[in-house]
């Protein structure tokens, strides 16, 4: 009987000490439920969301990237959706903290997963979806849907079997006057650049301009599969817009813009100088990028995680060109 008595009461410790890990994975969890997604105010009627400088995770929903909105006399107006749909939520709950007044559109800069992947949530609320019209290509992919299939897991709960790819209602094919509630909305189709979809946002009355993955601030840029050339050029047409203040896809927002475009600017640059050699003689892509000096920019955010592929694919791209 005693023997028993110990085995029970042995169990029951390790019961015990179960549900105490429960609770605090649960409590983890609950802290990274709810990530600093609060509005910052940049302009009389412009708000925006800070993504944090992260590669996307479990812990924080995919809030990696940024997001803002403008409120006019007929509605709001919103560019980007954030990664997950959970973050799209608590996007459209900070709206309703500022104004009753409804989003009434989503304007997507790109048809990457940490600004989309919130878009079925605004839909549900009735808004309308503008993208550029590359954008049918990567929906109509095998990557985007590998790309969803793998953000499952990478994402999960918060991206997960409900989360669908969402098309846009308005498909744009160059520059495209939109006009809501008498504030004027200059969309302007860009690229290839960052990504063959990109679109920048200019709202004259408020001189914002939403740069999407145009800019980044504050991180080393992600450069994927970009068109480095496109890319650059599109950072020339963002100077002579000359906004006031530039809310880039990435970091903190800009009131000096022509610093942080610099900023973007020149690691494109120097990852082009860097590569070219070697990709246009086809030397090995180890040599070339262990003989760089990355030293201006090994101690930034996301160095390590991103630098050397973003070589790599200028390395490729500089071979097609």
């Amino acid at each position: 009987m005693a023997q028993r008595w110990i085995g029970m009461r042995a169990t029951t410790l390790r019961i015990l000490c179960l549900c105490l890990l429960c609770i605090t994975s649960i409590a983890t969890v609950n802290a990274a439920d709810d990530p600093l997604l609060k509005a910052i105010q940049v302009a009389p009627h412009t708000y925006f969301v800070r993504g944090l400088p992260e590669m996307g995770n479990s812990q924080n929903q995919n809030f990696i990237s940024n997001a803002g909105f403008v409120i006019t006399p007929k509605g709001v107006v919103v560019v980007d959706a954030l990664g997950s749909p959970v973050l799209a939520k608590k996007l459209i709950a900070q709206i309703k903290k500022i104004t009753d007044q409804k989003v009434v559109a989503v304007i997507v800069t790109h048809y990457h997963a940490d600004h989309i992947y919130g878009l079925q949530e605004f839909k549900k609320i009735g808004a309308k979806i503008y993208a550029q019209n590359q954008g049918q290509s990567y929906l109509s992919s095998e990557t985007a849907k590998q790309r969803l299939i793998a953000s499952r897991v990478d994402f999960a709960p918060w991206v997960n079997s409900s989360t669908k790819l969402i098309a846009a209602d308005i498909w744009i094919d160059q520059s495209y006057a939109l006009n809501i509630g008498g504030v004027d909305f200059k969309i302007s189709r860009v690229g290839p650049a960052h990504a063959p979809e990109d679109l920048m946002i200019y709202v004259p009355s408020e001189g914002v301009l939403f740069a999407g993955d145009l800019v980044f601030r504050g991180r080393i840029p992600f450069v994927g599969n970009a068109d480095s050339k496109g890319w650059l050029s599109a950072l020339d047409q963002i100077e002579r817009i000359n906004p006031q203040i530039v809310i880039p896809g990435h970091g903190n927002y800009s009131t000096h813009p022509a610093e942080d475009i610099n900023f973007t600017r020149d690691y494109l640059k120097y990852l082009r100088v860097s590569m070219s050699e070697a990709a246009i003689n086809l030397d090995p892509f180890d040599e070339a990028y262990q003989h760089a000096d990355w030293s201006e920019y090994d101690g930034m955010p996301l160095f390590k995680a991103a630098n050397r592929m973003n070589a790599y694919n200028v390395y490729l791209s500089i071979q097609s060109e």
